[in-house]
């Protein structure tokens, strides 16, 4: 916990940092529209970008993942024969590979370059998982990375994170300047803020209806990628295997979504769920079209 909440501050201040340099660089004006917009940018894709770029440095702290340098025993030396046959199909470069302590079944990947990225598994998933299984949870990570998954979710992340704060304050200082009957329109007030920070609330969720949708969509095509690599019989048979999970996951919540394991949405929550439920993605690779002797072009198209 004491790790989490400093790297949240350490994030926050660095995005701090930024926008105030930019900004006396520059000049910018944040009372004006355009410089309003220039510091949702800024604050916006500031935070998701840092993130991004600090994202292998973090997954590594949080969960306690050990790279793989030298393999020790058979298995982390099949892990490291997978994950390198894997990735030269997929046309990227060699991520690093690492284990971590966990009791579920899980996986995941992540790192701001392609060629440069981490896969993960747990302790749980090598102690649970066959090696056909395991083969295909490996593509379905793999393909996260071939397919540029995490870029995506940063730049989409740091798209609607500049809508929400570029709009909860023009629509703030509409409903303020209502409210005063006029005498409020350039906000400022705590009226004005209070209705920014309620707007922010709402928009947000909204915001991350559509982050969390992507993630889903993203999930399916992973699922695709991984039985490509691996096969369409061995990948199903992992997603089965994960129902074991009965939807555990003890992945720091910046990086849950990078795993190959999600909750059990029930009702609304579903919408704000970032992996689809597993029968969903079993069918979904069940009447998937296949193209097994093009993998490369499969994974990242």
């Amino acid at each position: 916990m004491f790790k989490r909440i400093t790297l949240f501050l350490a994030t926050n201040l660095a995005v701090l940092a930024l926008v105030s340099i930019v900004m006396a660089i520059f000049g910018v004006n944040p009372s004006t529209n355009a410089g309003l917009l220039v510091v949702a940018a800024l604050f916006g894709f500031g935070g998701s970008l840092i993130s991004l770029l600090m994202s292998k440095w973090v997954a590594l702290r949080t969960t306690g993942a050990q790279v793989i340098a030298q393999p020790r025993n058979e298995t982390e030396r099949w892990l490291l024969a997978t994950v390198q046959r894997q990735a030269q199909a997929a046309g990227i470069g060699m991520p690093d590979v690492a284990v971590y302590d966990a009791p579920e079944i899980n996986a995941f990947a992540t790192g701001a370059n392609r060629n440069k990225a981490l896969v993960a598994v747990s302790t749980g998933l090598l102690r649970s998982m066959n090696q056909d299984e395991a083969e295909a949870v490996l593509g379905h990570e793999v393909s996260h990375v071939a397919n540029g998954d995490m870029v995506t979710m940063a730049l989409l992340q740091g798209v609607l994170n500049t809508f929400v704060i570029v709009l909860a304050r023009v629509v703030g200082r509409v409903v303020d300047g209502y409210l005063s009957g006029g005498r409020n329109n350039g906000g400022g007030g705590l009226a004005y803020f209070a209705i920014v920070f309620v707007l922010e609330m709402v928009f947000g969720l909204f915001a991350s209806l559509i982050a969390m949708w992507f993630s889903r969509r993203r999930e399916f095509r992973a699922d695709t990628g991984g039985a490509r690599l691996a096969g369409r019989e061995k990948m199903i048979a992992a997603l089965e295997r994960l129902a074991l999970n009965h939807g555990q996951s003890t992945l720091p919540t910046q990086i849950q979504a990078f795993g190959i394991a999600g909750g059990i949405p029930q009702g609304v929550k579903r919408l704000l769920m970032s992996h689809p439920p597993l029968e969903e993605r079993i069918q979904a690779l069940r009447n998937a079209r296949l193209d097994e002797g093009s993998v490369r072009q499969g994974v990242v198209a």
